[in-house]
């Protein structure tokens, strides 16, 4: 169902989406659909009362109950096994609990004349609910968000939210992708964290996951194994059946529940999480379709969406295209500051630290690798990018991957000077690229966010173990008693050690930091703004070891100019003329050293 106005509240909207699955609200009751192919009978069980389904040649169990919202069931499969609903809207008692049937018309919006941003005006700050707080929860998080819009941020990007095994979680490992998890509140509490930043002029867009499933709490195979497939293989195991027999209905339920969080959460766009994960040979690409229906649904809002992509495909990639997306996440970005900033080497770092011009490169054309070898992968990686423009991407000097999964989740400002943050910051928020902070970062903050998840029994020390096994690879970590002080990911401990101290903030030195990401965001928006999506053209030159310059330009002759040391010593920087914007360092080519200049144009 679409947004409708309410008379009685003062014209004021309550939102839901019709699903083909799961429990929907009809004038005679609840719909209760469940598409079980492998089984011959399902039984529903509402309340203490046990109902036979009818099923259909198709795989559909359905039945129609005069209950009402606040009703908890589960499916009963042939062998007694007792199953949520996958398209569950809620589990109060996690998710292998019962599910609980919503009234999604209950909550009354009150963003009735928002229509969303335009991508350029885009700041994001990524969040993970449950950290983000002393309280972990989506009304916890309305009380912070005064302190975004003071800051200068635009939009907040929320770690996954579909319901996951135990209280806490990062939130890749959900199961119940219609369910916003329970730990954090129910979800009209999330819906009233989404109007009170729509009221502040903040966008809200999520994360979601549509390569896997967690490892706990998956019933789909159980009573619909044709949702997964071995004709592919992903780092989960068997992939979901995006492109095989019987793949229409996995295609809907995914796409469904992207359109379920835009049209019944009033999210403004989602982030999906590892494409390169989502197999499909079909004629449309599960990631087209999806683009396009969101596109078609939506004409009139800005919705953005915005990928995870390791293969660095271009293609996927044109903003105003029905079936492409509005960004990608931007790691070649991230990888060549990170390494400017602290001289690491491992892993995929090694590219970066052995050809500083990547950085540029991909500060300048989006993609440092545009079909070339990749050192590290042992393969050529990405598609030509230097088309598209600078608001395709996404970039960032830290956020929950980068931190989270080094071995003690140690933030930027543990591993490198001030002045050499300050100076990585300054480019990548300045930057015409669109910018995303992690939560904490604009106060420099000391808690570290360590990998952490609420398994247990077996699964949890299997977790324990792959954990500290994923880095004795690591010469760092060839010592067992090393690997051994590597934060315990299933202790509570581990999650309480990654939430924000708010108060730290007071501190003078923490002030500072704050004082500084204030500034440098509001001359993003008083500078880079106006330019908005107009700089086309770009160019870039290395002009020292560790010092470059690039230059955007827009059809006017307008020119945007970064000059940049990112090193201890002086070095050779080339002269730029123009408006100043931001100048970080003692002067321009002196150690870590940022310069911003504007020229030309009317």
């Amino acid at each position: 169902m679409k947004a409708e106005r309410d008379p009685q509240a003062g014209g004021a909207q309550r939102s839901g989406h019709d699903m083909p699955f799961g429990a929907q609200l009809r004038p005679d009751g609840v719909r209760f659909r469940l598409h079980a192919p492998g089984q011959a009978h399902v039984k529903l069980h509402v309340d203490g009362t046990v109902t036979q389904m009818q099923a259909s040649e198709e795989g559909w169990h359905q039945v129609v109950l005069p209950v009402s919202p606040g009703t908890r069931y589960r499916f009963e499969l042939e062998d007694g096994l007792l199953v949520p609903d996958p398209a569950s809207r809620f589990q109060p008692e996690d998710c292998h609990g019962p599910s609980e049937v919503m009234d999604p018309r209950r909550y009354v919006w009150r963003d009735t004349d928002w229509r969303g941003r335009p991508w350029h005006e885009a700041i994001l700050y990524e969040l993970h609910v449950g950290a983000f707080t002393p309280e972990g929860t989506y009304r916890g998080a309305i009380d912070r968000l005064d302190d975004l819009v003071a800051l200068g941020v635009t939009g907040i990007e929320l770690m996954p939210l579909a319901d996951f095994p135990g209280a806490r979680n990062w939130g890749y490992d959900g199961v119940l992708p219609f369910a916003p998890d329970s730990s954090y509140g129910p979800p009209d509490d999330l819906k009233a964290l989404v109007d009170a930043a729509h009221q502040r002029g903040l966008m809200v867009l999520l994360d979601v996951v549509y390569n896997h499933f967690g490892p706990d709490g998956n019933y789909l195979g159980a009573y619909a194994p044709g949702f997964f497939t071995d004709r592919h293989e992903t780092p989960w195991g068997a992939a979901i059946n995006f492109d095989g027999p019987d793949s229409r209905v996995v295609r809907d339920f995914m796409i469904h529940n992207a359109l379920y969080w835009i049209e019944e959460f009033h999210m403004d766009g989602l982030r999906l999480d590892a494409v390169h994960a989502i197999l499909d040979d079909s004629g449309e690409h599960l990631l087209s379709e999806l683009a396009r229906r969101v596109r078609e649904a939506w004409p009139a809002r800005h919705v953005h969406l915005v990928l995870e992509n390791e293969e660095n495909d271009a293609t996927r990639l044109a903003p105003r295209a029905p079936d492409r997306f509005t960004a990608q996440w931007n790691d070649d970005v991230h990888h060549g500051l990170h390494v400017a900033l602290t001289g690491e080497g491992d892993g995929y770092y090694a590219d970066y630290r052995a050809d500083p011009s990547l950085l540029p490169r991909a500060l300048a054309e989006g993609f440092a690798f545009q079909g070339q070898m990749m050192a590290y992968r042992d393969a050529p990686r990405g598609t030509p990018s230097a088309h598209l423009p600078p608001t395709a991407f996404v970039a960032f000097l830290q956020n929950h991957d980068q931190i989270g999964n080094r071995a003690f989740g140690e933030r930027i400002t543990a591993l490198a000077s001030p002045e050499a943050v300050r100076a990585a910051a300054a480019i990548y928020l300045l930057a015409p690229q669109v910018p995303m902070l992690f939560m904490g970062e604009e106060w420099a903050c000391d808690q570290p966010f360590p990998f952490f998840c609420g398994f247990t029994g077996d699964l949890a020390d299997a977790v324990r173990e792959g954990r500290r096994a994923e880095f004795a690879r690591f010469p760092a970590f060839a010592d067992p008693e090393t690997r051994a002080r590597i934060p315990d990911p299933v202790a509570e401990t581990t999650f309480f050690s990654a939430k924000l101290d708010w108060a730290a903030r007071e501190a003078p030195d923490k002030a500072e930091w704050l004082d500084w990401y204030h500034r440098v965001l509001l001359a993003r928006r008083t500078h880079i703004w106006p330019l908005g999506p107009r700089l086309a053209t770009a160019r870039w030159q290395m002009t020292d070891t560790h010092a470059f310059a690039v230059d955007w330009e827009a059809a006017d002759g307008t020119m945007l100019a970064l000059r940049a040391n990112l090193c201890g010593e002086t070095a050779q920087v080339a002269p730029a003329e123009g408006r100043p914007v931001w100048q970080e360092g003692a002067a321009s080519g002196a150690p870590w050293s940022v310069m911003w200049r504007i020229s030309g144009g009317a």
